[in-house]
């Protein structure tokens, strides 16, 4: 297993050689500086401390500057744990990981903080119903009473449903595919989408759920190489051999009969 942090930049479209049209996640994965080793010996675990992205030295506390004297690298504003047997013991202090780890077609699991709601009410934080809407009703979307039955009736006992700040959540999606890698602009394309806002900070890991039918990722369309007119010949040619390879059902001329006797 390996993993790698980058940042969630956004969603967008990529059109494929055989017409398809991907929906993906852009992430941008700077290389991840290995900053510290975790060893059983001395830890417990084995894992890699990794840092991302570059901070002024007159921003960072006494201990980040200790960690980037060690590592020899400039202090970072994020540190993380990576595990995998197949990045531990390949790398040292002060070396860094990119995104040619991965290759395209890699099923991958991505982990993020999801959006906040902010504060809110009972009915949408735990889906609640509402009152009647009819004449008269003086109740609509309030919480309701607040008593219990039994003698411990003088307080509010804790886990009550109420009102208040629906917070944000580590949430893992599992199963994606990697799209394409471009290596120059530190990019990973990946289908579909994953939790966090724009712009947050995600894990991706190889995945620890692999699903009986793999999928088969086309290659990208490269506007920049190609024009549309062979873009359009190519995706012509792909969508035939395709109906092609399908096997074809053969007619039934008992069926053929009837409809025609009616």
């Amino acid at each position: 297993m390996k993993s790698i942090i980058g940042r969630k930049i956004g969603m967008t479209s990529v059109f494929v050689q055989d017409g398809a049209t991907y929906p993906v996640t852009v992430v941008e994965v700077l290389p991840n500086v290995v900053t510290q080793v975790k060893t059983m010996e001395k830890d417990g675990y084995e894992a890699l401390q990794v840092g991302y992205e570059d901070k002024k030295e007159s921003r960072a506390n006494k201990c980040v500057l200790g960690i980037a004297k060690k590592a020899n690298t400039a202090p970072k504003y994020f540190y993380r744990e990576l595990e995998g047997d197949e990045i531990y013991g390949k790398y040292e202090v002060g070396s860094a990981i990119d995104c040619t780890i991965f290759n395209v077609g890699d099923m991958v699991d991505v982990t993020g903080l999801s959006k906040g709601h902010g504060y809110t009410g009972t009915i949408k934080r735990y889906h609640g119903h509402v009152g009647p809407r009819g004449h008269g009703s003086g109740y609509h979307r309030q919480i309701g009473s607040l008593a219990t039955n039994g003698r411990c009736n003088n307080r509010v006992h804790a886990g009550k449903k109420m009102s208040g700040h629906w917070r944000p959540k580590v949430r893992t999606v599992l199963n994606l595919p990697i799209v394409a890698i471009d290596a120059e602009k530190n990019c990973i394309l990946i289908r579909g989408s994953v939790a966090g806002a724009k712009y947050s900070i995600i894990k991706i890991k190889s995945t620890v759920r692999s699903s009986k039918k793999p999928f088969e990722v086309s290659p990208v369309v490269d506007y920049t190489k190609e024009t549309v007119a062979e873009v359009e010949r190519k995706a012509a040619e792909a969508y035939a051999a395709k109906l092609a390879s399908q096997p074809q059902k053969a007619l039934n001329p008992m069926k053929n009969s009837k409809k025609m006797g009616k």
